[in-house]
């Protein structure tokens, strides 16, 4: 079942014992801090590796002008980042999707090319999250839930020791829906099995 971002909070409140919450406007601490720490939280998480289900390619519409103090000492040219932009992961030109140099300064991509092709990440709606990033996404808020509502740091470190290893779980799982990389190179054993005996 897909969840929102209300009810990615309400299991994170129920793993630290606290009240669940029906919208960010409650009235109740839990609501208050959920409201304060959610999206901060939800991004840091996005953006901390290379995720499938966040990962999108985009031509970016190059700006008239360059951003002020660039067009003296910087790139050429300046494009406008995306919506729902949350890191770039590479830039390319023409059928690329790599290997073109840029940097980011506020919300444009600097390059010294005519046309650019982002490889970014973005910040998908809550519903479309996979169940392994919705149980990262859980534990994390957990561990920030925490020490504002329990007070109670002992449990928060235990809480924090948690969600790195769903973290790396849900690494682990996103990695493995890519094509693993085979060995195509088989000239050791081609050597071996026609070289026969000497």
């Amino acid at each position: 079942m897909a969840l929102t971002a209300i009810g990615l909070c309400a299991r994170a409140l129920l793993k630290i014992g606290a009240a669940g919450i029906a919208s960010f406007a409650d009235g109740t601490a839990e609501a208050e801090v959920a409201a304060a720490l959610y999206a901060p939280t939800r991004d840091a998480l996005l953006s901390a590796h290379g995720w499938s289900f966040a990962t999108l390619h985009a031509g970016l519409a190059r700006l008239a002008d360059p951003p002020q103090g660039t067009a003296v000492a910087g790139p050429a040219h300046a494009f406008a980042l995306p919506d729902g932009f949350l890191r770039a992961l590479s830039a390319g030109r023409g059928g690329r999707m790599r290997g073109l140099e840029y940097r980011i300064q506020g919300g444009t991509l600097l390059a010294d090319a005519d046309a650019v092709i982002l490889t970014y990440l973005h910040r998908p709606a809550e519903e479309s999250f996979p169940p392994f990033f919705d149980q990262a996404l859980i534990a994390r808020l957990a561990a920030e839930f925490c020490l504002p509502l329990t007070e109670n740091s002992s449990r928060a470190e235990m809480l924090w020791r948690l969600a790195d290893a769903e973290f790396r779980r849900a690494r682990l799982i996103d990695t493995q829906q890519d094509s693993q990389d085979r060995f195509e190179d088989f000239t050791l054993i081609e050597a071996r099995q026609g070289g026969g005996g000497a």
